[in-house]
């Protein structure tokens, strides 16, 4: 059975998608689930950027252990030498170099001719070899570039060093029957191909990314580059947890397998939505609420009698929980860890004293808890105990036809702060004297509220976009089954995002 390596840009590619942005703690926290999910190749930023990519490309390799960890740079010799830099205390590094290949890129973006993007990639690729083993060229554009010209370009790389080699579709232009073509024509064409892997990075512009990745798979690729939740540019990349269970529960049909721990993949996908502020849809393959959900009665009692009637994967592969402890204001801190730890979570005891106050408090509130509840308040323990900032407490008066008021208390270092604002709902007051009180210029860009949990009693989950006087965007979230509280712990959530960012 094949071996196919899994390539994840969630850090890179991914934290391209517009609303995605990632601080450092987050993304170094990313960079370690993903190591638990058993990545091979984990890409952590585009290192000549910005000085903080840069950095966050550094703090991740000293906190990856096990995968190899990438950081892209364009053919030219600052990129190469930030990426390397980025990169070489790495247990495993990887520079990962691109250069467009297709006409059209040529003629209107690099302005070269064929003869110079030849030399610039047998420079540049040597250039990078001599820092690092481990060298991966991207032909930009590669599905809509000349085929013979492509394999060319790849050949002169493998001659100059490349251990790897990516077909992009870069704009998500190419059907399924194409790309199986031309991995099988570059397969034939490449001079030196046996001695290197074959990798495919397909975007879903036309919602083809996971099936076009897949049958290059079937045609000899050997690497696959994907995202957690298909995150990425314009439409997004080939889903990671779509690929992975793809070929296990089909490995009669693609004779392939990796090496990811599939039990981790909900728990990565979650993570990333509650980091990102971006919510899973219902209907999203593997991960999604209704993913493993059977209303119909039909369906109900085809399950009942044999699971395998309607579900072709187990639920537990993926990591959803499927645990029938009670938990209650009666339970406690040992009857919550076994619970956590059922569910794949281990917190150290300073995360489990957090998420054990704050179960009491929503115990007191809630009849019932669920294992959505619990996952809900791991998930959100970052937000709730990090931060110069933090809700004291908030009194609102609101109605119709009387002045909407808000009355918040913060706590900011060692001190409390106070103050009332009026505004034309309770939301509005409320950011307005946080603003206030703490003498800051804050836009709300945007704002959405979503229960993430069942119930009248639901918790919700309250997800803000704020901006700082640099104008970038910080995203903060906030939970509660008071939906005002949630929404103005988000906003004190941005908040703390934009102080720690230094504006």
């Amino acid at each position: 059975m094949k071996r196919i390596k899994i390539f994840d840009t969630t850090l890179r590619d991914g934290e391209q998608s517009p609303g995605c942005s990632m601080n450092l703690t987050e993304k170094i926290e990313m960079a370690r689930q993903l190591e638990k999910l058993g990545v091979d190749v984990i890409e952590a930023g585009f290192a000549i950027a910005s000085p903080m990519d840069h950095k966050s490309v550094q703090a991740i390799a000293a906190a990856v252990t096990n995968c190899t960890l990438a950081s892209l740079a364009r053919c030219a010799k600052g990129d190469i030498d930030a990426a390397w830099d980025a990169v070489k205390e790495a247990n495993h590094p990887r520079i990962h170099v691109f250069l467009a290949t297709s006409d059209i890129h040529m003629e209107y973006k690099l302005k070269m001719t064929r003869e110079q993007v030849i030399d610039r990639i047998r420079e540049m690729v040597a250039y990078a070899k001599s820092y690092c083993d481990d060298i991966e060229f991207s032909a930009e554009d590669a599905s809509r570039s000349d085929w013979a010209f492509l394999a060319h370009c790849y050949s002169t790389a493998v001659a100059a060093g490349a251990t790897t080699l990516n077909v992009p579709d870069t704009v998500g232009y190419s059907t399924p029957q194409e790309m199986y073509n031309l991995i099988t024509y570059l397969r034939e064409n490449i001079e030196g191909v046996e001695h290197v892997d074959i990798s495919v990075h397909c975007h879903n512009d036309l919602g083809m990314a996971v099936a076009n990745s897949l049958e290059c798979v079937r045609a000899g690729a050997t690497q696959v580059e994907c995202t957690v939740n298909g995150i990425g540019e314009r439409a997004g990349n080939a889903s990671l947890e779509e690929i992975v269970m793809a070929l296990r529960t089909r490995k009669d049909f693609y004779d392939a397998e990796t090496g990811v721990n599939t039990k981790q993949i909900y728990r990565s996908s979650k993570l990333l939505s509650n980091i990102t502020g971006v919510p899973i849809p219902p209907s999203k393959a593997i991960v999604g609420a209704n993913a493993f959900a059977h209303e119909s009665g039909i369906h109900q009692h085809g399950v009942i009698a044999n699971a395998r009637t309607y579900e072709i994967m187990n639920s537990t592969d993926v990591g959803i929980p499927q645990n029938t402890m009670v938990l209650g204001k009666h339970s406690g801190k040992h009857a919550l860890r076994e619970k956590l730890e059922s569910m794949g979570y281990e917190l150290s005891d300073e995360e489990l004293e957090s998420v054990f106050t704050r179960f009491k408090d929503l115990a007191d509130k809630k009849k019932n808890i669920t294992s959505s509840d619990i996952e809900a308040l791991v998930l959100h323990r970052q937000a709730a105990v990090q931060g110069s900032c933090q809700l004291v407490s908030h009194v609102v008066n609101t109605g119709h036809g009387v002045p909407n008021i808000s009355c918040i208390k913060l706590q900011r270092g060692d001190e409390q702060v106070e103050d009332v604002a009026i505004g034309t709902g309770p939301l509005d007051a409320s950011f307005k004297a946080i603003n206030r009180m703490l003498q800051m210029d804050v836009k709300l860009e945007s704002f959405s509220l979503n229960a993430v949990t069942d119930g009248e009693d639901a918790i919700g989950e309250a997800v803000v976009k704020v901006s700082g006087p640099d104008g970038r965007s910080y995203t903060g979230s906030g939970l509660s089954t008071d939906i005002i509280e949630s929404s103005i712990r988000a906003y004190v959530n941005g908040i703390n995002k934009i102080m720690e960012s230094g504006n």
